[in-house]
């Protein structure tokens, strides 16, 4: 790893920042792949619960009281909660120094390593704060997908279920009938996973090339991550992130159908792509309708006081190229299908 980080964006030192889960498995092999004592480990606690402006400032100050300065490249190795962290941490510290992405967890690999954006949560919602810093380079290892919990790997697959629902009805219905086999002992170690990887980078890389800071196209990655978010927030991070979004496209894309921007079945072949992976569909009942709708309103993708989604028009395809790629919805349309 570390001849790659070196190759792509060099430095004086090295901050490789890791949490409490993946900091045992691989932190140590990822010190000793650089030059001798030029790179340092810093381990957070594992969690979305975690990904907070307090753990920025304390990561911060820790580089700060280690001496390391404007020469440095800070490399995040783990799960996305890393990477929204350590790239937060990188884009602030020094006024801005190169990130290096390790992605450790599926999701991380195909979705939150790409595309630059970093933050971390508040008492109001997540990713509320942050910024755009596109990393150096990104290096992705299925190899180390063998260590994570069946329940880690099935909410990877949210995002891939995603980007077949906004971009390749094709992919899509690949996902859907190989996941009996990706997630059966062994699943991940052939060829399958690997062609799930590349071409979930590809459908995101297109969308970010094209609109890098979500003025328009990358708004149809927010599929599902409205109504998600909202969750994730409401449960107090006790909702992983690909179980808020699964229910966030479920939902989503039933408000879709509801409102006239989606074909019907389009929700139905949404719901049916998650059963097969695993995943919920159903908001919790402990979160009500009402709860949600306040989250959202709050929410970055917000305007004006309305809640704005991101729909599809139909499996592959998604509404909203006359207005953005953001659709607003009637908010009884919204209340109705979220009670």
């Amino acid at each position: 790893m570390g001849s790659i980080v070196s190759e792509f964006a060099p430095a004086y030192r090295y901050a490789v920042v890791t949490d409490s889960n993946v900091g045992p498995l691989y932190g140590s092999a990822a010190v000793a792949s650089f030059p001798r004592g030029s790179a340092e480990l810093f381990t957070v606690p594992a969690g979305e619960a975690n990904k907070t402006r307090d753990t920025w400032s304390w990561l911060t100050d820790e580089l700060l009281g280690r001496s390391l300065g404007r020469d440095t490249t800070i490399v995040a190795l783990g799960g996305g909660v890393v990477g929204d962290l350590a790239g937060f941490v990188a884009a602030t510290f020094m006024r801005g120094v190169p990130v290096v992405q390790v992605p450790t967890t599926l999701l991380a690999m195909i979705d939150a390593s790409i595309g630059g954006k970093t933050g971390v949560d508040t008492s109001s919602g997540k990713n509320l704060v942050g910024a755009f810093h596109n990393p150096a380079v990104v290096v992705s290892d299925p190899q180390t997908l063998g260590t994570l919990p069946l329940t880690t790997l099935r909410t990877g697959f949210a995002e891939a279920i995603k980007h077949g629902a906004i971009a390749d009805s094709g992919y899509f219905e690949f996902v859907k009938q190989g996941l009996p086999l990706l997630l059966a002992p062994g699943g991940i170690a052939g060829d399958l996973i690997s062609r799930v990887i590349v071409r979930s980078i590809e459908i995101k890389a297109e969308i970010v090339r094209a609109d890098e800071r979500e003025s328009g196209l990358r708004k149809v990655l927010n599929f599902g991550h409205t109504v998600g978010h909202a969750l994730e927030a409401l449960s107090e991070y006790d909702l992983a992130h690909g179980e808020a979004v699964a229910i966030g496209m479920a939902l989503e894309s039933a408000i879709a159908e509801r409102a006239g921007f989606a074909d019907a079945g389009t929700s139905a072949a949404i719901r049916g792509a998650l059963s097969a992976a695993g995943l919920p569909a159903d908001r919790p009942q402990a979160i009500s309708g009402e709860q949600i709708l306040d989250a959202m309103r709050v929410d970055k993708k917000s305007r004006g006081g309305r809640v704005e989604f991101a729909l599809p028009r139909c499996i592959g395809a998604m509404a909203g190229s006359s207005t953005g790629w953001a659709v607003a919805v009637d908010e009884d349309i919204v209340r109705e299908v979220l009670t």
